[in-house]
């Protein structure tokens, strides 16, 4: 079946699914008039309510997905002033490959490259065009290697792929937008549900061609070497982006840190990590695919690219960037279009790396201070309350709570690791140390003259009566002072903890509540008593509010004040937590509550974990 005729039965089919919507109006609208004829009394009333909320739901998932206007195009939009050669080089492809060149380019901010097309009269009448240009793409790539990207895109123009693309989104928006307003027991919502992953199998089946008809097209205007070795590129960059926001940005941006340079840190990146990129491309492009996936495998495009027709093509191993010369303040501004701040400090990223290493280093050390606090017998602790544990010989029990696996004698001997990032601390408060970004590793801890420091030694001195003496007098002539670690946070919170779960309609100390597992604590929500789309509720409100947020404004039980676990029952859920101020609480899973993913065995997973603790 040839693309075209493909995506002509994939039109077809999005027409049928309108067309199914009104034959089910049409069939309920027919059954409630026989059931007003030949039924009376409640009974009939109940059925003919029950008809129409059925049908209901479903229909107002379609006049939903009728009404969606598109958005605003994003990204930052560059002019032919802007970046006349991008604009020279985008027309030159256009007409190499045989469309009209796009009416915007827009930079955005990820790893990928697209095209869109605002079409009339289901993609019949063409419309403004718009190439869509991931920043770290430009920052990476060779000429060679983004010509093959952007041919690419193009060839989507010259197949008209796009005319159809609005087309097919409106479809994918219809099936979401009616499938997730219906409950999983609405009969009528069945026959949509079977509908749509047969509509998916085609529309996604059209995409993969597609794909290739545009692979074709980079092949042939920008040469065999450029296309196979973009394909092979794209998922190493992909990977550094990753890496780049999960190791660089990800634990300080929730730390409430930002760094002023959010998309130009990618580039020092990329330059600083060679070796790291080289291994990466070593490795083999994926060869599997399934009927779901809208693009075929790397592996098989590769295959294709290099079965097609070649030609000549001179080589130019030059930076993509030469074609935006201005890419480092392009991606300040797109920073200025595309990124929210809110209320986090923005800081060069030296210090960026700084506050935040910090900040993760204290936070870890107040869990350390809380416990030491309790134990201690006053209201906050620090470094020094720690040490006078080990004197007076009780290590073991706090160090009971941070190994529970094993023997107090073997925990007191692992917490020497504890100590090390302890004095770590108290090096960094009292000025004799500081953390130092790098590129191409992960960020150190420095003393003053900028050398690696390591307290490994002078911590096991620490963590032993019989060796704290030396281990004391070692730290002053280190100049730490130890009475500079103490605690900040003396009460435990949910900040930057993150959702693992969710318990809808579950009854805790006998009242109905929602129970979010974070992985710090539980967050107890009010709820109501009836279960009816538990499941729905508590997904919208994760998705609306932050999860410290819920934890401030709800009861929140952090696994540190949880001194023992007694689970009286599996499945359902029934246990009985006991805290370290005598307080206790039950939870009781309901039967007929709904279920978010596998949440109930994540929450006696985590009452396992913690029975175990508290029996060490």
């Amino acid at each position: 079946m040839s693309t075209a005729l493909r995506a002509a039965v994939s039109v077809a089919m999005l027409v049928g699914f309108y067309v199914l919507g009104l034959l089910q109006l049409a069939l309920v609208g027919w059954l409630v008039v026989e059931i007003a004829i030949h039924m009376h009394g409640a009974g009939a009333v109940k059925l003919i309510w029950l008809l129409i909320a059925a049908v209901g739901a479903v229909l107002a998932g379609l006049w939903r997905a009728i009404r969606h206007r598109p958005g605003r195009p994003h990204g930052l939009l560059l002019t032919p002033e802007q970046a006349p050669e991008l604009w020279q080089t985008v027309g030159e492809l256009a007409a190499e490959v045989g469309t009209r060149a796009p009416d915007e380019i827009r930079l955005v901010p990820e790893v990928n490259a697209a095209v869109s097309e605002d079409t009339r009269l289901l993609g019949l009448i063409g419309g403004v065009r718009r190439l869509y240009l991931g920043v770290p793409l430009v920052m990476t790539l060779t000429v060679d290697q983004m010509r093959s990207v952007l041919a690419h895109e193009l060839g989507h123009y010259s197949g008209s792929h796009t005319r159809l693309g609005a087309v097919a989104y409106r479809g994918r928006l219809a099936m979401y937008e009616t499938l997730s307003g219906v409950g999983r027991w609405n009969v009528f919502g069945w026959v949509f549900k079977g509908y749509g992953y047969l509509y998916r199998l085609v529309s996604n089946a059209v995409g993969r061609r597609q794909e290739l008809e545009a692979d074709l097209a980079s092949v042939r205007v920008a040469g065999l070497d450029a296309a196979t070795s973009t394909m092979r590129e794209l998922p190493v960059i992909d990977a550094a982006w990753d890496f780049y926001f999960g190791n660089y940005i990800g634990y300080g941006w929730k730390l409430g840190y930002a760094p002023d340079d959010v998309f130009g840190g990618f580039a020092e990146l990329w330059a600083a990590r060679g070796d790291e990129l080289a291994e990466l491309r070593e490795q083999e492009p994926e060869g599997e695919t399934s009927r779901w996936d809208t693009h075929p495998a790397p592996a098989d495009r590769i295959a294709a690219m290099r079965a097609a027709p070649r030609s000549a093509h001179t080589p130019d191993g030059r930076a993509a960037r030469v074609l935006l010369p201005s890419i480092d303040g392009a991606a300040r501004e797109l920073q200025t279009e595309v990124v929210d701040f809110g209320t986090r400090t923005v800081l060069p990223w030296p210090d960026f790396t700084a506050a935040s290493m910090t900040l993760t280093m204290q936070n870890r050390a107040d869990r350390i201070f809380r416990s030491a606090a309790r134990l201690s017998g006053v209201p906050e602790a620090g470094l020094a309350e720690v040490l006078a544990l080990v004197e007076a010989g009780r290590l073991g029990e706090l160090a009971a709570e941070f190994f529970p696996r094993a023997t107090r004698e073997e925990a007191a001997v692992a917490f020497a690791g504890v100590l090390d990032d302890l004095v770590g601390l108290a090096a960094i408060r009292s000025g004799t140390a500081r953390w130092q970004h790098s590129w191409s590793k992960p960020a150190a801890l420095v003393g003053s003259d900028g050398e690696p420091v390591d307290f490994a030694e002078v911590a096991r001195s620490l963590a032993a009566p019989e060796s704290l003496a030396d281990g004391r007098a070692r730290l002053a002539e280190l100049g730490i002072e130890v009475g500079h670690a103490r605690v900040v946070q003396a009460r435990a919170t949910a900040s930057g903890a993150d959702v693992l779960g969710a318990i809808p309609n579950a009854k805790v100390d006998g009242g109905h509540a929602d129970v979010i597992l974070l992985d710090r604590g539980l967050v107890v929500v009010p709820a109501p008593k009836s279960t009816d789309d538990g499941d729905k509720r508590v997904v919208a409100l994760l998705q609306s509010t932050k999860a410290d947020d819920l934890a401030t404004w709800n009861r929140y039980i952090a696994f540190e004040q949880v001194k023992t676990v007694e689970i009286g029952r599996s499945t359902p859920l029934r246990a009985e937590l006991t805290l370290h101020d005598g307080q206790t609480v039950s939870i009781e899973e309901r039967w007929t509550a709904s279920k978010v993913g596998k949440s109930d065995d994540v929450l006696r997973e985590i009452l396992e974990s913690l029975k175990e603790r508290g029996e060490a």
